[in-house]
């Protein structure tokens, strides 16, 4: 086995696919999709996306302060891969992939009813970097959809059927491996 040497570039993947809602209810809403995404703090609860200042989403994002991560599940694959085509400029993504816009419960920026996880955000600090400025947020709301939540209200994300992205390319996560510590917990012994 050897190596090749590549030049610097962005190949940690994969990374969350999400479809970042904006704008308001009363009039400018978009929808873009975003795979420069991540937590970066705990408490208080922070998250960025990165956008290029040419996307029709950063200027209301800019302006209004306010943006909602929509997580992606199989079934929304397709919106999100077409919000991240198409330009709001030209369309209404809401109507043209038939999703429900509800006004967030914190933020005047609508969310993606159909997402199974819907994270509200404020802007906290934009970060010139290049080819993309990031959004640095406070999480200011959580809103999960009650069928992944069992008897015990344990939300269940892989059966939302989550939806990553690799280089160019969507994917659906499979099987869990273990959870977090397995690998140093003590085997459980079985009584005879």
């Amino acid at each position: 086995m050897g190596k090749i040497h590549w030049k610097p570039g962005t190949v940690l993947y994969p990374v969350p696919v999400v479809m970042v809602s904006c704008g308001d209810m009363a009039g400018q809403k978009d929808i873009v999709t975003v795979a420069w995404t991540g937590t970066v703090n705990t408490a208080p609860p922070m998250t960025y996306i990165s956008l290029r200042p040419s996307r029709y989403s950063y200027d209301i994002i800019k302006k209004s302060g306010e943006f909602a991560i929509n997580l992606v599940s199989k079934k929304l694959a397709f919106a999100c891969d077409y919000c991240g085509v198409k330009s709001g400029r030209e369309i209404d993504k809401f109507q043209k992939m038939h999703l429900t816009a509800v006004k967030g419960e914190k933020i005047s920026a609508p969310i993606i009813y159909q997402s199974p996880v819907n994270i509200e955000c404020r802007v906290k600090d934009i970060l010139p970097l290049g080819t993309h400025d990031m959004f640095l947020a406070e999480v200011v709301h959580v809103s999960v959809t009650d069928t992944y939540l069992d008897e015990r209200g344990k939300f269940h994300f892989d059966k939302t059927n989550p939806v990553c992205y690799a280089h160019g390319s969507y994917y659906t996560l499979s099987k869990a491996l273990g959870g977090f510590g397995y690998s140093v917990k003590k085997k459980k012994k079985h009584k005879k």
